[in-house]
């Protein structure tokens, strides 16, 4: 078993590539032992041609499926060599046209013979696999055009990363991605604040030793998102400091972060937890609002802030009848 079968669904596209030159290869082996000068490789554009009569690069291009490009490379080289002539459009003169020589009608007509019997051997080959080959390659082909490869793969992915992603409470060795993670955001929208810097420089002062907590969301042992509670007074808590590196954006790590802070919180027996934003900051205000997070008239008094104008209150679902979390 050669390397690129070890591979599975990984290397498709290599051995179809593989399998591509290989028969490519024989049957121009079979072309020369006849002594036909024709191409394996020039065949779907020449016969084409041949039952359609002339056409434009573009309309070439669109019924082989392939590129602009390779077409008009192709009838470059087809032309020079007295296979194809080329005509400007005559409804666009700066279009080509394309049309077989008659020294191509020619080779053509000689080679139908040899068709038949590769026809035939082609499909004594791939009748003996027991598998409808010709059929699941049409279907493979339609579901590239219905349903892109790239986005599926893209899907996929997402998904399981985030099915990987872990929340564990601080550690010492985690303390150098607080700032990290946070200055991040900070720097790319606004700037670092006195109180933004010493809160990052120095976590366990300023929010685990009052009895706060931060969390960091880790995909395998690399720290891609964190969030903390901050302690305002007993019982009331600041969600803060909440960052989620640009990469791994998207994933659903910033509700992950929420959803473990409002844990916390409740684990802890608070009574009001809020947090402070930007109007800028739409695609966070609005995880917010989904998370529970009420929008409030005006900043939060005192804040300690320059940028925040934005003041949210968590109303908690599974509160005594649905109460809110508020000031009084």
């Amino acid at each position: 078993m050669h390397f690129l079968s070890e591979q599975g669904p990984l290397a498709l596209a290599s051995r179809l590539k593989v399998l591509s030159e290989r028969c490519y290869d024989q049957i121009d082996q079979a072309y020369r032992a006849h002594g036909l000068r024709l191409q394996a490789r020039w065949f779907p554009l020449l016969r084409l041609l041949q039952e359609r009569g002339p056409l434009t690069v573009g309309e070439a291009a669109e019924a082989l499926g392939l590129t602009h490009s390779a077409i008009s490379q192709l009838a470059t080289r087809l032309a020079r060599d007295g296979w194809l002539l080329l005509h400007a459009d005559s409804g666009d003169r700066r279009r080509r046209r394309l049309a077989l020589s008659s020294d191509a009608e020619a080779e053509l007509r000689a080679a139908r013979p040899l068709w038949q019997a590769m026809h035939a051997s082609v499909e004594n080959r791939l009748q003996a696999t027991g598998v409808d080959l010709l059929g699941a390659l049409d279907q493979f082909e339609a579901g590239l055009l219905d349903r892109p490869l790239a986005a599926e793969i893209a899907v996929r992915h997402r998904d399981r990363l985030r099915d990987a992603v872990r929340v564990v409470p601080y550690r010492p060795d985690l303390r150098e991605h607080f700032y990290r993670l946070n200055a991040e955001w900070l720097v790319k929208y606004y700037s670092i604040e006195p109180i933004d810097h010493a809160v990052m420089s120095d976590p366990e002062a300023h929010i685990l030793a009052p009895g706060g907590a931060i969390l960091f969301a880790l995909l395998g042992e690399e720290v891609v998102g964190t969030c903390a509670l901050l302690p305002e007074s007993p019982g009331v808590y600041e969600l803060t400091k909440m960052a989620v590196t640009e990469r791994y954006q998207g994933l659903g790590l910033g509700r992950r972060l929420i959803e473990a802070a409002i844990a916390e919180f409740r684990r802890r027996g608070g009574t009001r937890l809020f947090l402070e934003s930007h109007r800028r900051l739409q695609a966070a205000l609005r995880l917010y609002e989904s998370a529970g997070f009420e929008l409030q008239p005006g900043v939060k008094p005192g804040t300690h802030y320059q940028r925040a104008d934005v003041y949210m209150i968590f109303r908690d679902p599974d509160a005594p009848g649905g109460e809110r979390n508020t000031d009084g």
